[in-house]
């Protein structure tokens, strides 16, 4: 597989960081890859390249699929003790809404 230098690698190549980023999915299999150096590791990283010209918008969601990740996310924001359903998800390292791990009961 062809291995080009961070920042170097041929027009038309990108990485499914930057083809989500376009709105599209990498269709096939990777023809290249990217190489870099990080401080944090002493090995060096690699990411996969595929073809812009193959990739393809991502596939619409059928509604069962919508409504089945609607009520897993709701499911993650309602309290299990109190049953209210918070804007934002609640911290699993608790297993409650803060009011119920601290003693108090959420006010409805």
């Amino acid at each position: 597989m062809p291995t080009y230098p961070w920042g170097l690698a041929p027009e038309g190549l990108a990485t499914r960081a930057q083809l989500v980023a376009l709105g599209l999915r990498p269709r096939g299999e990777a023809v290249a890859q990217v190489m870099w150096h990080s401080r944090k590791s002493p090995a060096p990283r690699f990411a996969r390249l595929y073809p812009v010209s193959a990739a393809t918008p991502p596939r619409s969601r059928t509604p069962g699929q919508v409504a089945s990740l609607a009520a897993a996310h709701r499911a993650r924001r309602t309290c299990p003790e109190c049953r209210r359903c918070y804007p934002y998800r609640l911290p699993t390292s608790l297993g409650t809404c803060p009011p119920c791990a601290d003693g108090f009961t959420a006010a409805a």
